[in-house]
């Protein structure tokens, strides 16, 4: 592919890139990376991520810096969630140096679509683990397939940084209590597609969903976590059916060197009344601000945004984890890897 690229008008889609990188688990040991240029994958018709869903993945971001060095962001946190997502759905787990590895190299050979500072866009690296051994029975694999395809994406906030409305409907759980909302499962993600096209035929851009048990408190935030401000305090809630998100960890880092109290806990619907900023952060947006939060089933609206602009807080952060992703400012976490 010798197309030029419009990096100011890069979408997040997929476009093809020159290389991904695999390694297979079998006999009970990972194999050898295997550099591939196929952008297709020979699976059996029996194997237990089609029929049974044995399928996670991982979403993390590689950014040329002002020196003109990629950073990859958090690699290390991602590496250890992707464990943790495969010890929940009895996959063979990845090793830690093994996926640090395959990630470096994935986006060395690739390096060409890593789009240029100052661009807003970033090099999208999805790390994917399948079962691919035939099973009709219903139990784990003995085989698994684990992936990293990257592709350049553009920047989240295509009209600027500028909060949206966003919805809370109770028909719709995006996981059960208990169930797999801590780990990166595609199947949360297929539970939550009706939810957010519904949200989105209303004109809002996600759903705050209600922990799945009694609906009382705040859950995730379509495919991303919610974070508020209120008094002061970075609120953000708890719970076991959200996703542990490495976005929102790092915000509440940034927080703390901030001088702000950062609470993790459950958050009552009715607290909404009492807050002065939100947004919903992760990979894809780092932080999304909210305008209003409308619940459907109650009429009930939350004005956060009284004049339509992000608040004081959300921006400092959000422009603070950018600047570090960009090498802007000194990474005093040590959370960049440079890829050499």
């Amino acid at each position: 592919m010798d197309t030029e690229l419009d990096w100011g008008k890069l979408s997040f889609g997929y476009i093809p890139t020159d290389y991904n990188v695999r390694c297979y688990y079998r006999d009970g040991k990972w194999g050898d990376v295997e550099i591939s240029q196929s952008e297709t994958i020979d699976l059996h018709i029996a194997a237990t991520s089609l029929h049974y869903g044995q399928e996670i993945f991982e979403g993390l971001k590689a950014f040329r810096g002002k020196d003109g060095k990629i950073r990859i962001f958090r690699l290390e946190e991602n590496a250890k969630r992707i464990i943790s997502s495969a010890k929940g759905l009895l996959m063979a787990p990845v090793p830690e140096e093994l996926f640090c590895e395959m990630v470096k190299k994935v986006v060395k050979l690739n390096e060409r679509f890593v789009p240029p500072y100052g661009s807003g866009a970033s090099l999208y690296i999805r790390p994917l683990e399948i079962g691919i051994s035939a099973q009709v029975g219903v139990k784990p694999a003995t085989e698994y397939l684990f992936l990293i395809l990257v592709t350049p994406v553009g920047p989240y906030f295509k009209e600027g940084f500028k909060p949206t409305n966003i919805c809370i409907m109770r028909e719709f759980d995006r996981v059960a209590p208990k169930g797999t909302g801590r780990w990166k499962v595609g199947g949360n993600y297929a539970a939550s597609l009706e939810a957010g096209e519904k949200a989105h035929e209303h004109g809002y851009s996600a759903v705050l969903y209600l922990d799945p048990r009694e609906k009382k408190y705040l859950d995730e935030c379509g495919p991303a976590n919610f974070f508020a401000i209120k008094d002061g305090k970075y609120i953000t809630p708890a719970s076991d059916s959200i996703l542990p998100s490495i976005t929102n960890k790092s915000l509440m880092q940034l927080a703390r060197d901030m001088g702000i109290e950062v609470e993790q806990r459950h958050i009552p619907i009715e607290e909404l009344e009492s807050i002065q900023e939100a947004a919903a952060c992760g990979t894809a947006a780092v932080a999304s601000p909210v305008a209003e939060i409308d619940d459907l089933d109650t009429g009930k609206k939350y004005v956060v945004s009284k004049d339509g602009k992000p608040g004081p807080v959300v921006t400092a952060l959000y422009n603070r984890l950018r600047a570090i992703q960009l090498g802007e400012e000194e990474d005093i976490h040590n959370w960049n890897t440079i890829v050499d």
